[in-house]
């Protein structure tokens, strides 16, 4: 009898009435986009060692290139889902691709951007340490968005520590999208102009280790996969949308941090609430009946 192989994370998104066998081979436009975000990602990289004090404007440019490539992952998996064409190969192709550009893209930027141009002010034996410093915590970064995305492709319906609202859908662990975005969305936020304050440093490197953290944990991000936008919506919805586009283009520097920050956070916040609202258990019960005592 032959024993059926269990199903990974992508085929538990069919129903259980349309699950079927994944086909092999290529489709053409969701594996696109996923060049897209490989495309992104390889100028990112390439802006970032132009990047110098001078020409701080390049780290900017490769903030805005890794913020692209979040766009373009998140388009290639719903259209592949929309027009029915996932594969096996557009998975393994688009996992690969954000170790790329949301692994080994954003850990390059964070290091030249705030570590490598920092001044030794007298003190070149702190400097070195600081540098060095830097290329741990931009390390432990890729190797913690490497660990969930191998995670996130292996397990089985994941479940996180910290259960929501039933019927909707959480990612477990930050995703690494979000964890790139982060780093790029600060870089952006000033512009590219790097950090050349030492006191400074130490806030970048602990920020780099919370994302790296976040990533590989086992708390609840929101994954807006039960967002349709087929749904009818108010008539106000356009009013918002027209908003949030009309704040994205004159204030993208600001916007962009907050909604990174904001989505980050939320998992902390989400973990926190779970915590404070879990009713403790009550006393153990004895495993046998004692015996009455003798009168």
């Amino acid at each position: 009898m032959k024993i059926p192989s269990p199903m990974r994370r992508w085929e538990d998104q069919f129903p259980p009435g349309e699950k079927r066998r994944m086909r092999k081979g290529m489709y053409i436009l969701p594996s696109l986009f996923t060049a897209a975000n490989i495309g992104a990602g390889y100028y990112a990289l390439s802006q970032t060692i132009l990047g110098t004090r001078q020409d701080f404007w390049h780290f900017d440019h490769a903030a805005m290139a890794i913020g692209v490539a979040v766009v373009a992952d998140g388009l290639d998996g719903r259209i592949a889902r929309m027009t029915n064409t996932t594969s096996d190969f557009g998975r393994e192709f688009d996992s690969l691709a954000d170790v790329i550009t949301f692994g080994v893209a954003p850990a390059v930027l964070a290091w030249m951007w705030g570590f490598s141009l920092l001044p030794d002010r007298g003190f070149p034996a702190v400097h070195d340490k600081m540098v060095q410093l830097g290329l741990i915590a931009t390390f432990i970064f890729l190797v913690a968005g490497a660990s969930r995305l191998a995670r996130f492709n292996i397990q089985l319906n994941p479940q996180p520590s910290n259960p929501g609202r039933p019927g909707r859908k959480y990612f477990v662990g930050l995703p690494i999208p979000a964890g790139a975005g982060m780093i790029a969305a600060t870089i952006h936020l000033v512009k590219g102009y790097p950090i050349l304050w030492p006191q400074l440093a130490p806030l970048w490197f602990a920020l780099l280790l919370v994302v790296g953290f976040l990533m590989v944990s086992t708390w609840r991000f929101y994954s807006f996969k039960d967002l349709n936008p087929r749904n009818r919506r108010p008539f106000q919805s356009i009013v918002l949308i027209a908003a949030f586009l009309y704040l994205l283009v004159f204030f993208h520097n600001y916007l962009l941090f907050v909604l990174a920050i904001t989505y980050m956070l939320s998992g902390v916040v989400f973990r926190l609430s779970y915590t404070f609202r879990r009713k403790p258990a009550g006393p153990a019960q004895p495993a046998y009946n004692e015996a009455p005592e003798p009168r």
